[in-house]
């Protein structure tokens, strides 16, 4: 067999790859069937591995293995990424991960509207260095160390500032924040 596979592998010589064909593609269907495969998905991987065989024939090495053992590996091969697709779960387009959620209600936006003027009302009563670190640190998502950097105060001076403009919030919004 090792020979006959040297000959396709150097003249794609016909007539030696159907002694292999011959020899070997019902081995490998017993031998995949023996490793769980349907009859069908048997049939298929044999013809598979032995068209992988005609393709890849000039890769067989001898001095790393027998013809055999390097058809039975690609049969093997073949078996695994089967069972790896079949694991593989279908793509489902209504799973709901990849559904949109639905546009809000009219009167849930009517709410949010509400609530979104009433926190800019408030967000309007800050002193101006207090609106100012409001905005650095929930608008433009900026570290407190950084916006101490940033407008040259002590650390501890933008958390009291934070702070007390969150207590004003909370208080203009009815103590709901």
């Amino acid at each position: 067999m090792t020979a006959l596979l040297a000959t396709l592998a150097a003249k794609r010589d016909r007539a030696a790859f159907e002694i292999l064909f011959v020899h070997f593609a019902p081995r490998v269907k017993s031998y995949l069937l023996r490793l769980g495969a349907s009859a069908a998905l048997a049939d298929d991987l044999a013809q598979e591995a032995m068209l992988t065989m005609w393709r890849k024939a000039e890769l067989f090495d001898p001095a790393k293995a027998s013809a055999s053992t390097w058809v039975f590996t690609i049969a093997r091969n073949l078996r695994i990424d089967a069972i790896r697709r079949e694991r593989r779960p279908e793509f489902d387009p209504n799973d709901p991960a990849f559904v949109p959620d639905d546009e809000p209600q009219a009167d849930a936006r009517m709410v949010r509207e509400g609530e979104d003027a009433r926190l800019r009302a408030a967000l309007t009563k800050l002193s101006a260095d207090q609106a100012q670190v409001i905005q650095m640190s929930f608008f433009s998502e900026k570290p407190h160390s950084q916006i101490a950097r940033e407008l040259g105060l002590p650390l501890g001076t933008v958390k009291s500032r934070l702070r007390l403009a969150m207590a004003r919030i909370k208080g203009a919004l009815g103590g709901e924040a």
